[in-house]
This record gives structure tokens, C-alpha cells and sequence, in this order.
């Protein structure tokens, strides 16, 4: 049996501002004294003071009625920008692997920033609005770097082009907050106070409305659960009335970042910093789809060369999907083995599926292991648990599309 080289996409230095810590200072969102007021047990995360879970409810109970109900998320934290002007969307596509051009009005796609070597340096998600106006939601932890990003993008932007006409705006929290609202019930509960009709805006899509009784909200179909749901970026002085109304419905219920983590993990869907990295490309982290098929054509994005080699010969490793039915869950860092007691890999993120009844993870391994059913083993605590790669999303994603 042949000696495999341990595959670990390395941890960029932000990754441990991801992991809850109760103990240091950060920034408040708009409704930081109403998660006191209701029992959030606080921590900070990316910088930001948030709800890890509330009261007596545990993060398992929250997490399984936002599977069979509808659950509302404090986002603000997450970084909110405006590119405006007739070349916003040459000016970001230099920096994103997106084909932000070929996108409909009030359309948004999932996208990362790259680097020189094809690795990930965010993952956002890019709304079209118009030709001319484009919104952006990026990582909370990524904020300082995602700004210098754009800034640069712009100076070497206009730089190139004397004429050039884009500007970019960050929103603080404190003008625009952000919530999400994840769940089956989530579409009910939101039309009894909305003004749009929800039922004609399809996953990726978005609208400007009236929630409750806050004007200038935009309302995104999309979230981080696999569920259906709705991103709602609302006025900051509105946003305590817009949750309380939302509340008043007995199918929606409070949530934190505990279980929009396990949510995210059972739905197959990356953390920056642990599943993603400067280190990982797209390819290697299951993501190829999101290089566009006009931007692999023109090549003309940060890494291009890398990736795109990739693309087309195939990488070393691959992000998997990974299922223990004994034992603790795997965390981030377990060592992955091979039947033989090889270490290949290491476990990006873990954790119990309450969904599922079993322990779930994701890593990277070497393709030769990357197959589904291939029977791997997990260290844990200096025991090795028997486990078995699986394709992802563990549980099924019931996403609002139109129909074909």
C-alpha cells in the first residue's frame, strides 16, 4: 500500500475569529439589547456580539423546528455593500469568478474572491439589480479584508480606465441591519406582512418592499440552512419592530448561530476559514460551478491559470462529505485515515446531525479516497472511529425554484 502525503487545506489566520468566544469585546448589531431582553446566551463571533442559542431551548430543538417550522437569524453581522456606476460589474468581476453580467435584474448568484493562486479568499453572494447597481453580502469575518479588496479593485479599476464610472459603498449595521428567516413556514409567515407576492419570487431572486411596517427592505430569497427562506436587509431603526411582527407568528421562533451552524453543515455548505481557505481552490473544494462558463472562456479572473488547469485535469484533493455512526463527533482538525491507518486528510468541520440521528463532517481528501462508500476512519481523542464518505447535502435542500 502506497504512502499518501497528508492533504490539509491550511487554516488562513482569521479562521479562529470563527469559533464562539464569550469572553472578548466586539461590535452590537441593531438588536443586541432585544437579544438580551429574550434570553440570548451571548458570544462574541467574527467581531460581533450575537446569540449562540436562547434561554432553556436548546440548540438541537431550535435547530429541528427550523426544519419543520421557521426560525429568524440575526445576520447583521455579515458585511453589506452597494457598487454602483456604469462599470460596477466590470469592476467587481475582475476580483470574483461570476458571470455578474450575464445575470438577469434582481438576480444574485453565489460567487468567491480568489487569489493569485486560485485560492478562496471569501465566498459572497452578488445581487444584480441593475446594470448599474450591484449588492453584496460577504463574510462578517472577512470584512476588513473584503473592503480592501473592493477598494483595490476600484483604484486598479479606474486607474486602467480614465473614464471610468463606480463607486463602492460599505453599509454599517447601524444604517442597515440584516435577518434571515429560514424554514418551511418561512414563506407564510413572511406574506401576511409583506407586499410583494412571495410566491413569484424564486430562489436567488430579490425585491424591494415593505415589511411590517418598514419601508426600503430588499428582500433575497436564499439562506444558509438548505431551507427555504428569505434574507431581509431592513432599515436599522426598523428592525426590532420588523423581528417582533415576524415573532407573532406562532411558526416562527428565534434562532442562533449554534444551530445556523449544524444547519448549515447537514445542508453541505462551506465556512470560511475551516471547509474553505487562501489555501483551497474552487475545484478542490467541490465549487468549480461557481467559475462561470463566459469567465472560464475569458479567463480573466485572479488565479485563472490555477483554476482553470484544474478544471480541465482534474485536482489532488477534493472537499468530502463524511458520516460516523459511532462515537463523538469529528471536529475541525481530526485526522482522517485510510483503512490502514494512513493519515490522508483532516476534518474541516463536525458535527452531531440532529436531523439525521448520526455524527456528519466534511474534509479534504486525496480523489483516490474521494469516492462515495469509500470506508475511511476518523481519530478522535487518539481512538479511530470507523466512517464512510457520502455525497452532500446530507439532508436534502428544499429550495424555492422555478419550475423548468
Amino acid at each position: 500500500m502506497p504512502r499518501f502525503r497528508l492533504f490539509l487545506p491550511k487554516s488562513a489566520a482569521n479562521s479562529n475569529v470563527r469559533r464562539f468566544c464569550d469572553t472578548s469585546k466586539g461590535e452590537t448589531t441593531p438588536l443586541y439589547n432585544f437579544h438580551v431582553k429574550n434570553g440570548g446566551k451571548i458570544v462574541n463571533f467574527g467581531g460581533f456580539l450575537l446569540p449562540v442559542q436562547y434561554g432553556d431551548q436548546s440548540i438541537v430543538a431550535s435547530h429541528l423546528f427550523t426544519r419543520k417550522s421557521a426560525s429568524l437569524f440575526d445576520v447583521s453581522h455579515m458585511l453589506q455593500t452597494e457598487i454602483k456606476g456604469k462599470h460596477c460589474i466590470e469592476c467587481l468581476e475582475s476580483v470574483c469568478t461570476a458571470d455578474i453580467r450575464g445575470l438577469a435584474d434582481n438576480s444574485g448568484v453565489l460567487t468567491v474572491f480568489t487569489n493569485d493562486r486560485g485560492g478562496i479568499l471569501d465566498d459572497l453572494i452578488v445581487t444584480k439589480i441593475s446594470d448599474e447597481r450591484l449588492y453584496i453580502v460577504s463574510n462578517a469575518a472577512m470584512r476588513d479584508q473584503d473592503r480592501q479588496i473592493l477598494k483595490s479593485a476600484l483604484v486598479s479599476y479606474k486607474t486602467a480606465n480614465k473614464d471610468a464610472e463606480v463607486d463602492v459603498e460599505f453599509l454599517r449595521p447601524s444604517e442597515r441591519a440584516l435577518v434571515a428567516l429560514q424554514g418551511p413556514e418561512a414563506a407564510r409567515a413572511l406574506q401576511r406582512i409583506v407586499d410583494v407576492d412571495l410566491e413569484k419570487l424564486f430562489f436567488m431572486k430579490s425585491v424591494v418592499g415593505r415589511v411590517g411596517d418598514a419601508d426600503d427592505c430588499r428582500i433575497t430569497r436564499c439562506g444558509y440552512t438548505g431551507e427555504d427562506g428569505f434574507e431581509i436587509s431592513a432599515p436599522a431603526q426598523k428592525v426590532q419592530s420588523l423581528v417582533r411582527t415576524l415573532l407573532d407568528e406562532e411558526t416562527v421562533k428565534l434562532a442562533g448561530l449554534g444551530a445556523r451552524d449544524s444547519l448549515r453543515l447537514e445542508a453541505g455548505l462551506c465556512l470560511y476559514g475551516n471547509d474553505i481557505t487562501p489555501e483551497t481552490t474552487p475545484v478542490e473544494a467541490a465549487l468549480a460551478w461557481l467559475v462561470a462558463k463566459r469567465r472560464r472562456e475569458l479567463k480573466n479572473f485572479p488565479g485563472a491559470e490555477v483554476v482553470l488547469r484544474q478544471i480541465k485535469e482534474g485536482s489532488e484533493i477534493k472537499r468530502v462529505g463524511l458520516t460516523l455512526r459511532n462515537g463523538p463527533p469529528a471536529r475541525h482538525g481530526a485526522e482522517i485515515l485510510t483503512g490502514e491507518g494512513e493519515k490522508v486528510g483532516r476534518v474541516t468541520s463536525g458535527c452531531p446531525s440532529p436531523s439525521l440521528g448520526m455524527n456528519i463532517a466534511m474534509g479534504y481528501l486525496p480523489i483516490a479516497f474521494s469516492k462515495p462508500g469509500t470506508k475511511i476512519g476518523v481519530k478522535i481523542r487518539d481512538k479511530v472511529y470507523e466512517g464512510a464518505v457520502t455525497k452532500m447535502p446530507f439532508v436534502p435542500s428544499n429550495y424555492h425554484n422555478k419550475p423548468k
